[in-house]
């Protein structure tokens, strides 16, 4: 997938400015960002079901959304809704999303006999899908998103509504397809998942404001990120939060974690401003994160926040 200069204007709002993008094939490619920072309207664009307003897209080498009709075939998509009939069984949904997508008879009943088997709904076939659990349904959902075996997956903060064994599950799966030749891409909020991405994009108010590995990203914070104990957290934060360079900082226990500028002299700044106020504290340097990451790329935006298109 490659995107140039993609942008999508609302009127007056400016949804996505500018983006561009390539996701290799095969990769499980992660799409972080604030609620509102245009995640969902690029995955909409990519997938054809919008058209820019400026710039180019190219999925699986078909232009877009010239070629949409065509792309519909070759990929999958979920929403962090569940989508599916509700008033259906498993079974009946899954034979009624290959219908939509064209499969024979034959090959209906032989992908969904593996499906079933898969993502685990042996004993789960004629059960209604309105009455399963949260993580039983995203699993229904996933499976119906790659009924087809498309070559692509788009997935719009898919595991927003289930619990953390569940969202860990089905992670296995998405790697699962990642290994069997499917490209992924998953918008989350989550960093825990972020984590698991072999790369990353970060958007903020429709701009692209990161792109890397997690590791690539992580590692390019080296040196700005202090760990801060104290006897006192709560003076000591309010304290560090006046401090010039200081972008954020956060309560993790009884220890602080704060995200400073490029400033070499932040932590000196730091430690004097303790120092002045009378206060205990140890500083040390502390290796970053993907919060951390994420906040340095998201935090002191001089453009105004704007907002998605409701769903």
């Amino acid at each position: 997938m490659r995107v140039r200069g993609l942008s999508k204007r609302f009127g007056d709002l400016t949804a996505v400015d500018n983006v561009d993008l390539q996701v290799p094939k095969r990769a499980v490619y992660g799409f972080l960002g604030p609620n509102g920072s245009g995640k969902s309207t690029t995955i909409r664009m990519l997938c054809g079901l919008l058209t820019p307003s400026a710039g180019s897209i190219e999925v699986l080498g078909l232009q877009i959304p010239e070629q949409s009709e065509a792309l519909r075939l070759r990929i999958g998509y979920m929403t962090q809704k569940f989508s599916l009939f509700e008033d259906l069984s498993v079974r009946e949904n899954l034979e009624f999303l290959a219908a939509v997508q064209g499969l024979s008879r034959s090959r209906a009943r032989q992908r969904i006999d593996e499906l079933i088997a898969q993502y685990h709904f042996q004993d789960r076939q004629k059960q209604l899908a309105g009455t399963m659990s949260g993580g039983q349904k995203q699993r229904l959902a996933l499976a119906g998103a790659v009924i087809h075996q498309p070559e692509l997956l788009f997935l719009d903060e898919p595991t927003s509504a289930v619990d953390p064994e569940s969202r860990r599950d089905f992670w296995e799966k998405l790697f699962e397809l990642a290994d069997a030749g499917t490209t992924l891409l998953v918008s989350t909020h989550y960093m825990d998942e972020a984590e698991r991405c072999h790369r990353l994009a970060i958007l903020d108010r429709g701009a692209l404001v990161a792109d890397g590995t997690p590791a690539q990203l992580s590692h390019a914070l080296q040196g700005r990120t202090l760990q801060v104990a104290a006897g006192q957290p709560r003076q000591v934060h309010d304290l560090l939060k006046q401090v010039d360079g200081v972008i954020s900082v956060a309560q993790i226990g009884n220890a602080l974690r704060v995200l400073t500028s490029d400033d070499p002299q932040v932590q000196a700044r730091v430690s004097a401003a303790l120092d002045d106020a009378g206060l205990q504290a140890q500083v040390q340097l502390t290796e970053p994160n993907l919060e951390d990451v994420f906040v340095a790329a998201t935090r002191g935006q001089s453009r105004p926040r704007q907002q998605e298109p409701a769903r």
